[in-house]
């Protein structure tokens, strides 16, 4: 069992202890269902009320809230990345052996690390390279001329169609296929031509890439996620699109080709974004929104109508649609004069 004393996790963050330091703590927890044991968290002091009643044998909280707590605790001025830091620490990581299962096939002029572990069932196309301590779950396929930098990890299921470049310690969740064509098309006589994608993608240092997510490889140039760009499960980014650093995006997000999308940015779910716009550092973009033209300053931003009852909505759409009556009767009355 993993076991640290409140004392060790205090040096060892560089957090402020307070109370017994001598505290064992073997997991973490929410504050309304940890266990003596474990480590909890809290953000606000409109939590307090869970803060006193919790059974956690310690907390990270804010230092406003210290004076108000008697148990054990470590202070930081965000409680919740200091929480997630310290979570690390129990989280089970089975230890993947280096090395390429017997069932694996890796074609002749690939390049396999002695460090990097290649799972069962695993293919490795010629041209490839995998790094040293990466690991490849069971079942992912890399195609042609990609490369899967140091430490990064492909849980199972994995598709790298080609030339797709995954940065160190790079988190790629099962289902997700990188370096897809784009859904590049070009109308001529009637008939649809398709245009080929001969560019690749670039995924930068420190990315996560959530379960059944696609990303598009490049018409010409690359499409690029800068570092540590977070995305949820269930996005698509089509070609040619390019993330900035530290960006992150929730689940079923989609981003059509050619955007262009600043740093710091956030993206809650379900939001569209529309192809060849340009999108600046630190925009939030709120869940279900529809952006349809560049931002150019930061901020958040928002759009379409929240759930309501449905005799309500229906009254609102019948509104919506006589805001127009007016002005086709003053048409009307200008063309008969």
């Amino acid at each position: 069992m993993t076991e640290y004393t409140l004392a060790q996790l205090a040096e060892r963050f560089g957090l402020p202890l307070i109370g017994n330091g001598d505290t064992v703590i073997t997991g973490v927890g929410s504050l309304e269902r940890a266990q003596p044991g474990q480590l909890g968290f809290v953000m606000h002091a409109r939590y307090a009320a869970q803060l006193a009643s919790t059974r956690a044998s310690a907390v990270i909280l804010p230092p406003a809230l210290a004076p108000g707590h008697d148990g054990n605790g470590l202070l930081a001025d965000n409680p919740h990345a200091a929480f997630a830091r310290i979570a690390a620490l129990f989280e089970p990581k089975p230890a993947m052996p280096a090395g390429i299962h017997a069932t694996a096939v890796v074609e002749d002029g690939a390049v396999v690390d002695p460090g990097a572990s290649v799972g069962p069932f695993c293919t490795v196309a010629a041209g490839s390279r995998i790094e040293a301590g990466a690991v490849l779950g069971g079942h992912c396929v890399i195609g042609p001329d990609c490369v899967i930098g140091a430490g990064t990890h492909l849980v199972a299921r994995v598709v790298l169609v080609r030339n797709v470049i995954l940065g160190k310690r790079v988190t790629v969740h099962p289902g997700a296929v990188l370096g897809g064509d784009g859904f590049g098309l070009a109308f001529d006589q009637g008939a649809w031509l398709k245009v080929p994608h001969l560019g690749g993608v670039l995924i930068g240092d420190d990315c996560e890439i959530g379960a059944n997510t696609t990303i598009d490889r490049g018409a010409l140039d690359d499409t690029v996620l800068e570092h540590d760009v977070r995305l949820d499960n269930l996005i698509q980014i089509a070609h040619n699109v390019y993330i900035g650093a530290h960006t992150a995006m929730a689940g079923c997000v989609g981003v059509a080709g050619s955007a262009r999308i600043g740093r710091h940015c956030l993206v809650a779910g379900a939001a569209g974004i529309a192809g060849h716009i340009e999108i600046c550092d630190h925009v939030t973009i709120t869940a279900m929104s529809m952006v349809s033209h560049s931002i150019h300053q930061p901020g958040q931003y928002s759009s379409g109508m929240p759930v309501q009852e449905s005799r309500r909505w229906r009254r609102t759409v019948a509104r919506l649609r006589r805001l127009d009556s007016p002005r086709r009767s003053a048409d009307h009355k200008d063309e008969d004069a």
